[in-house]
C-alpha cells in the first residue's frame, strides 16, 4: 500500500486537544529517560484562559497526521511581549513532538512558519514552550541522565528534522553540573565576610509573603536579564500565577536574596529536582500520585537553579559568590548531594566563568534554532 501524504490540521475541539497533549507518549514510550509532563498542568500552560502569559500572546496548535493517525504536533506562538522588547517581528515555535518522518516535520513546521507569517513574523525561533521564561530548547549533548526540573528532553533525531527543514542554530543554552561541597570553601568564607561588613546580607525567601517576595524576583529579574538574548520580561499577571504555581514546591532555605542597605538587589532561586519522582508518576496526579510524591520527594538528591540575578548597578561586586557560598551551606545542611545550574545561554561568559571558577563542569547542552525569513 503506498504511503499516504501527510495532513497538516489545526487542532479543532476538545478530542483533537487531548490527542495533542498525549501524542508525545507515543515518541517516548520505550525511553527510561523521559519524564512525563503533568498532563493537567499541560493542558492549562496550553489554554489561553488558564495561563496568564496568552493575554500578551496568540498561539495555533497543529498536528500532523499520516495514513490516519498523527505523526507529529507543533505550537505557532506570537509573543507581543517579545516583539515589543527586541523591536524584532519573531514568532516561535514550540511544543515540537514528531515521529523520525521528514516529510511529517517540515509540514509541521511550514504551518507554523505560515501561521506566523500572517501574523506579521519575519523571523521564527524555537522550541520555546512558550518562551524563554517556559521549558525552552532542544537536549543536544548530554544524554546519560534524565533532564532536570522543568527542562527539556528529546530524541537525537530532533536536530536532523530542524536541519532538513531548512533551521539553523539561533543559540546554546548550557547546563552546568555542581556536587554540594562537604566542606566549607574558605575563600567565599572570606568574601563572605568581607560584603557583610560592607553592608550587604543574604536572608531567605519568606513564604509567609511569597506572592510580595516574587515580586522582588520580578523586579531583579527584569533589570538583570533586560538585555540577554531571548529575555522577555515577566508581567505582574505571570508573577502571580509563579506565586500559586510555586508555593508547595518552593524550599525557603534554597531561595535566597542579597540586599545591600535593606534592599534586595540580587536573588537564586534554586528547587529539588522535582523530575526525580515525576518520572515514577505517569504524568498524573491522582490521590495515589500525591501521596507517593509526598513520600518520594524526601529522597530527592539534587537541585536544580533556576532563576538568579543581581541587579544591573550592583554586578560584579562579588554578590553571585556570596549567594552561592549560603546556597551551599543550606543545600548542605539540608542533604543534597549536586546541582544543576541550567540554563545559561552559551556566550554569558561572567556567568560562566563564575559557575566554573565555583567547580561547576558542563554537564548539558541545548539548542535553540532559528528561520529567517519565514
Amino acid at each position: 500500500m503506498a504511503r499516504e501524504e501527510v495532513q497538516v490540521r489545526r487542532v479543532d475541539g476538545a478530542r483533537e486537544f487531548k490527542t495533542f497533549l498525549t501524542f508525545p507518549r507515543r515518541i517516548y514510550r520505550s525511553d527510561p529517560l523521559w519524564v512525563p509532563p503533568l498532563l493537567r498542568e499541560e493542558k492549562k500552560l496550553l489554554s489561553p484562559g488558564a495561563d496568564p502569559f496568552w493575554r500578551h500572546a496568540a498561539r495555533e496548535l497543529f498536528l500532523a497526521w499520516r495514513n490516519g493517525r498523527p505523526a507529529g504536533r507543533i505550537a505557532a506562538v506570537r509573543d507581543e511581549n517579545f516583539v515589543r522588547h527586541h523591536q524584532s517581528p519573531t514568532g516561535s515555535f514550540g511544543f515540537f513532538e514528531c515521529e523520525d518522518d521528514p516529510g511529517a516535520a517540515r509540514a509541521l513546521l511550514g504551518a507554523a512558519e505560515g501561521w506566523l507569517k500572517n501574523q506579521g513574523a519575519r523571523e521564527m525561533i524555537g522550541p520555546l514552550n512558550p518562551s524563554t521564561n517556559h521549558v525552552c530548547g532542544l537536549l543536544l549533548k548530554g544524554y546519560h541522565s534524565p533532564p532536570k526540573f522543568l527542562m527539556p528532553y528529546n530524541p537525537r533525531y530532533y536536530h536532523r528534522l530542524l536541519a532538513d527543514a531548512g533551521l539553523e542554530k539561533a543559540r546554546d543554552l548550557l547546563a552546568y553540573r555542581l556536587p554540594v561541597p562537604d566542606r566549607v570553601d574558605e575563600r567565599l568564607e572570606r568574601l563572605a565576610a568581607a560584603l557583610k561588613k560592607r553592608g550587604l546580607k543574604v536572608r531567605k525567601l519568606d513564604l509567609k509573603n511569597l506572592r510580595g517576595e516574587l515580586k522582588l524576583v520580578q523586579k531583579i529579574y527584569n533589570s538583570a536579564w533586560s538585555d540577554n538574548w531571548g529575555f522577555t520580561p515577566l508581567t505582574d499577571a505571570e508573577i502571580e500565577h509563579m506565586a500559586s504555581a510555586l508555593k508547595p514546591l518552593v524550599v525557603a532555605d534554597l531561595a535566597l536574596f542579597a540586599e545591600f542597605q535593606g534592599r534586595a538587589v540580587g536573588f537564586f532561586l534554586a528547587l529539588p529536582d522535582y523530575n526525580q519522582v515525576l518520572i515514577k508518576l505517569g504524568g498524573r496526579l491522582g490521590p495515589i500520585q500525591i501521596a507517593k510524591f509526598v513520600l518520594l520527594k524526601r529522597k530527592i538528591t539534587d537541585l536544580r537553579l533556576m532563576m538568579a540575578g543581581i541587579e544591573k548597578e550592583a554586578q560584579k561586586k562579588g554578590l553571585d559568590g556570596l549567594l552561592y557560598h549560603e546556597s551551599a551551606l543550606a543545600a548542605r545542611r539540608l542533604g543534597y548531594r549536586c546541582s544543576e545550574i541550567s540554563w545559561l545561554l552559551e556566550d554569558n561568559l561572567l556567568v560562566i566563568r563564575a559557575a566554573e571558577m565555583m567547580g561547576a563542569r558542563l554537564d548539558k547542552t541545548y539548542r535553540i534554532y532559528r528561520k529567517n525569513p519565514v
